[in-house]
This record gives structure tokens, C-alpha cells and sequence, in this order.
């Protein structure tokens, strides 16, 4: 719906710089283009002064240790009148929790295949659990934000409802085939570009059975185990503007693993460089890859990569132009929702004796 000038918008987030990934790069654009239509954004981060914790397992995300009463106070002094909560991790629980206190309205989003996630972490820990605790704080949102339509009844599935749709962008000036550099690597280059963990399914790529080079461009808790199973592969750590994008533009074709991301932003970085991408035929690429035009999915990996290597770039070049962030930022501002107070039935007072 048409939203008003000059909102007053608050985005809290569990990710955000130092932390690379797609949602940072999501939120961090997102902010940008709202910034440019006008409104007032903050975010609330990790970063916004709070004591925290590194996650277990993964030290590169640290937690806001006890955040509630620093947010408060930082959420009453903006006084926001749209409140988003991205992230369902400390902070993201705070902010919900403000919110109920005052009885506001808020939006939510859904960023990560969250019971995989935590299985693959903590396998103790069974998926219906996770999925309840996504129920509990999903829904108490006037709406959920979710990158796909896969995603979407996904969600649905699992009891999540009143879910609404916000795509993604990709920056086609900086990520140009024109920005291709000459790599040092016998080719076919297979790259890939992302956090080195366990929920990437990295040796699901590294293993395959590939004519020239693999470059892995990325950093993250699995990185050492990486480089010491697969020693033939080329590991560059994080790489950022110009020099990500020429390294991108100089592969051949992008390999995209993961079996749990609920979109992989990082694909469309890829083609809107020129590649090809090869993935499983699963959530995220089914939404992203136009099979047979901007990529090959299939469930032999290996066969995906190959197909893949076929297909015209150009074309995966001219399908990625379509995809701009501020078409995807406008969705977002247009599923914002206004902080009034929630719609409670006060009982008769015939029942309370007043």
C-alpha cells in the first residue's frame, strides 16, 4: 500500500557489519534507497553499543548479551513509527518483546532456513522445536517478509502464516562482466563466493570431480578444515567491491551448493557478472535460476556444473538486469506497517466488576 513521506523506520537486526552475508548486504541497501525516498532509518544492531557474546560454533556472529532494556531505551528515544524485526536472534526477540509491551504493530522477515541452521549446529536440537519457536515469533508480526514464493509456502507449511513477498536486488554497475580479470588459474574457474560453514555444503563442490581450477572466495568457521581436505582448491578469504566483482567476472561458472538458503543473493552477484550458475534443484535457486537461460539445476551436482558451462553469458548477463534494488526496496516500504496499537477484545465489564 502507498506509504507516507518522512516515516520514522526502525530495523532491527542480530546481522550486521562486520558480519558479510546477504542479509547485511540486503538491509544495507535497503536503508540506503529508504534514506533516498525520504525517510528516517535506524538500525539496531550488535553494534549499536550493546555487550555481546560469539555465537557458538561461529565466532565471526556475536550476540547481543541481555539487550532489552539498551533497546528500550533506544527505541523510546527514536520513537519509531514503523518497527522491523529481521532477525529472530537477541535482538530480534527484544524488539519483539518492546513491541508487545506497548501493544504496536510490526513486521518481521525471514532470512535463513533457521531449523536447518540449528540442526546442522546443534543436532540435539529437533527442527519441530525450531519451527514452533519460529510460529511464537512470526506470528505476533502483522506481516512476514519472505524473499520467494517457494520460501513462502514453505512457511506456510509449518503454520507461518500471513507471509508477503520482498525481493532482491543486485548492483549491475558494480557487478559487470566488463570488470573481468584474467585469473592465474588453469581454467574452467568454478567459483564460489560466500561464508565458509557448515550450512554452505562446500564439500558437496570442492569433491566434485571438475576439469580446471576451483576458487573459493569467502571466509567463515570451516575455512582451516576446508583448505586441509581439498588442498587443490584456491582460498582468497573475503573480497569486497571492485576487487570481489573483477574476481567474480573472471570465473566461468558460479557453484552454488547450499541446500538451505532461503534465497542466496549472491547468485544473482554472479550472473549479473556473466556466470552461469549450477546448483540443486532446492529452495533459493529454484526461485533465483532460470534453468537452461542463467543456470543448471540438478540434483548430480557435477552434471549442473557442466550444463552450466554451456549457456550463453550474455544472456545470464541481460536476465540479471531486470533485478534492481530499488524496485525490491519499494516492496519492502510498501509492506511497513504503521506502530498503532494492536487490536486486543477487552472483556465486558460486567465480567471484571468495574
Amino acid at each position: 500500500m502507498p506509504q507516507p513521506a518522512g516515516m520514522k523506520i526502525a530495523i532491527c537486526t542480530d546481522a550486521w557489519a562486520p558480519q558479510v552475508n546477504g542479509v547485511v548486504t540486503t538491509l544495507t541497501r535497503t536503508r540506503e534507497l529508504l534514506r533516498q525516498f525520504g525517510h528516517d532509518v535506524e538500525v539496531f544492531s550488535p553494534a549499536s553499543g550493546f555487550i555481546t557474546v560469539p555465537l557458538p560454533s561461529y565466532p565471526e556472529i556475536r550476540l547481543p548479551l541481555f539487550p532489552g532494556r539498551r533497546l528500550g531505551r533506544l527505541l523510546d528515544e527514536f520513537a519509531p513509527d514503523r518497527v522491523h524485526i529481521a532477525t529472530e536472534g537477541t535482538l530480534g526477540l527484544a524488539a519483539r518483546a518492546w513491541c508487545m509491551r506497548r501493544g504496536l504493530c510490526f513486521t518481521t522477515s525471514y532470512h535463513t532456513q533457521f531449523p536447518d541452521f540449528v540442526h546442522q549446529r546443534f543436532p540435539i536440537i529437533p527442527a519441530a522445536t525450531v519451527y514452533r519457536l519460529l510460529r511464537w515469533f512470526h506470528n505476533g508480526a502483522s506481516a512476514t517478509m519472505v524473499a520467494t514464493p517457494q520460501v513462502r509456502a514453505e512457511l506456510a507449511r509449518h503454520g507461518i502464516g500471513n507471509t508477503v513477498m520482498w525481493g532482491r536486488g543486485v548492483d549491475t554497475t558494480l557487478f559487470d562482466p566488463h570488470r573481468r580479470q584474467p585469473l592465474d588459474l588453469p581454467g574452467p574457474v568454478w567459483v564460489y563466493v560466500g561464508r565458509l560453514a557448515v550450512e554452505k555444503n562446500l564439500p558437496a563442490f570442492l569433491s566434485l570431480d571438475l576439469p580446471g581450477s576451483k576458487l573459493v572466495i569467502g571466509d567463515g568457521p570451516a575455512r582451516r578444515e576446508l583448505e586441509e581436505r581439498f588442498p587443490d582448491a584456491h582460498f582468497t578469504g573475503y573480497k569486497f567491491g571492485e576487487e570481489l566483482a573483477g574476481l567474480l567476472a573472471g570465473g566461468d561458472v558460479f557453484v552454488f551448493p547450499s541446500r538451505t538458503d532461503t534465497f542466496g543473493l549472491v547468485m544473482l552477484e554472479a550472473m549479473a557478472s556473466g556466470l552461469p550458475v549450477a546448483a540443486y534443484p532446492v529452495t533459493g535457486p529454484v526461485d533465483v535460476v532460470r534453468e537452461g537461460l542463467t543456470g543448471c539445476l540438478r540434483e548430480d551436482l557435477r552434471d549442473a556444473c557442466l550444463a552450466a558451462l554451456t549457456l550463453d553469458r550474455k544472456a545470464v548477463r541481460e536476465a540479471a538486469l531486470a533485478c534492481g534494488w530499488e524496485k525490491a526496496a519499494r516492496q519492502f516500504e510498501s509492506n511497513l506497517v504503521p506502530c498503532r496499537p494492536l487490536q486486543v477484545a477487552l472483556p465486558r465489564a460486567g465480567m471484571t466488576g468495574i
